[in-house]
């Protein structure tokens, strides 16, 4: 193995975006690790299917993004935000909801989310999203940003 070889290897490892993806539909969240499994720089490392998981999840694993629905079982995905940023302070939340309303993404960021993606936008706008709220920076689904 060469120098640029090595470099490259302990670039890929240093730069992957560890992602914890919670949905209380299995099938939504087969969906959203399928579109994340076909980027090289993107890693799911835990599922959780409703808020007290994700939040045990997010202390256990500190993921660098955590996808989180809103509408789920016991506590409610804003509810879990606030109790994520407790016990995993340096992950970034993106709120991937079925409400595609600017109210809602508002709620969201008020919650503490980073970013927020309309469930019909994933296949446009879940990747660059997760990109950017791994970076600190806000994102809201497209066809919800001129409407905050």
């Amino acid at each position: 193995m060469n120098d640029s070889t090595v470099d490259s290897i302990v670039w890929h490892r240093v730069t992957r975006i560890r992602i914890l993806v919670v949905d209380d539909h299995e099938l939504v969240r087969r969906q959203l690790c399928r579109v994340l499994a076909a980027q090289p720089d993107l890693d799911v490392v835990c599922e959780a299917a409703d808020g007290e998981g994700a939040i045990r999840r997010a202390g256990e694993l500190q993921p660098d993004v955590i996808l989180l629905d809103i509408g789920l079982p016991g506590l409610d995905g804003f509810t879990a935000a606030r109790h994520i940023h407790d016990v995993a302070p340096s992950a970034e939340i993106l709120f991937v909801s079925q409400h595609d309303t600017a109210q809602m993404a508002r709620e969201a960021l008020r919650a503490g989310g980073r970013g927020y993606v309309a469930k019909v936008d994933i296949v446009n706008d879940l990747v660059p999203a997760v990109h950017a709220v791994s970076q600190r920076k806000q994102y809201i689904s497209r066809r919800l940003a001129g409407r905050l």
